[in-house]
């Protein structure tokens, strides 16, 4: 089907329901056996999958990781993935509506930046059976006649939960998008924002601090420029739209807030090797 110029071809829970209530905003899938998810594409759901063995590849916002046993995967509304699964793999997929995800999105604790940049968790023996407990009593109550919704919240949020601790002894990296509260604000500015301001004084005006000092902050926590914060938010949405929308170049060159194709092409070949067309064709 053809899509309107500049239209996402986003997946709705609604698809997934096989004729559930439309008030539904839980789904429960296993998975087993080779799937394969060829065309990239997006969800306007939250998804959370628990591998209890398998391999392949999962791609989120193009990049790829490796599939394998006592792994949860995280997948925000508006991110883009594909999959090819083997025969081998066993796993749970709980797809929550958007409605349900933003009301615990504070269980989850830390930003969405830290769970997108890491969305693939390597979990132990004990983490795992905790998780697949909650996973295996949000499946009894769904396929109930009677489907005590309240409960299902909670064990959504539990989950959330468990994950977040899970994240926090495991991770050593996670401090520093929360250590420093600048850091927190930073990011979420440039994901409002980046498709009109590319500058860091733009940002350090809104927080009311030096360019300077925002550099060295985030040097000192991310160990990176502020300015490459800015670059990476931009880079991954002219890759979701050169894959996943059926705008031109030239369309996307200015909904990003480039002057003209050249600068913008100058700019994805800088950061990727790559012009827009050849990344656009792959």
């Amino acid at each position: 089907m053809k899509h309107p110029p500049g239209h996402f071809p986003v997946l709705s829970i609604s698809g997934f329901s096989e004729g559930q209530s439309t008030r539904c905003n839980v789904l429960f899938h296993e998975l087993r056996g080779a799937h394969s998810i060829d065309d990239p594409h997006k969800h306007d759901f939250f998804v959370i999958m628990l591998f209890e063995r398998g391999s392949g590849t999962h791609t989120i916002d193009f990049i790829p990781h490796r599939i394998k046993s006592h792994q949860v995967h995280l997948l925000f509304p508006g991110q883009v993935h594909q999959w090819k699964m083997t025969q081998q793999t066993i796993g749970y997929q709980l797809m929550i509506s958007r409605e349900w995800f933003e009301w615990f999105r504070p269980s989850l604790r830390f930003s969405a930046s830290y769970y997108q940049s890491h969305p693939v968790m390597n979990i132990s023996e004990a983490h795992y059976q905790l998780l697949l407990y909650e996973f295996r009593a949000i499946q009894k109550e769904l396929s109930g006649t009677n489907t005590a919704w309240e409960l299902v919240q909670t064990r959504c949020q539990l989950i959330c939960l468990l994950i977040s601790k899970i994240v926090e002894s495991a991770s050593g990296d996670f401090e520093g998008y929360h250590s420093n509260p600048v850091i927190t604000k930073y990011i979420a500015l440039v994901d409002q924002h980046f498709k009109q301001e590319h500058s860091v004084a733009f940002y350090a005006g809104k927080l009311h601090i030096s360019a300077n000092y925002l550099n060295i902050v985030c040097r000192k926590n991310l160990h990176a420029a502020a300015s490459s914060l800015i670059y990476d938010r931009i880079l991954l949405e002219a890759k979701r739209l050169l894959k996943v929308s059926e705008m031109s170049v030239k369309d996307i060159v200015y909904a990003l807030g480039f002057y003209d194709h050249a600068n913008f092409s100058k700019f994805f070949r800088l950061q990727t090797g790559m012009t827009p067309t050849q990344f656009k064709d792959l």
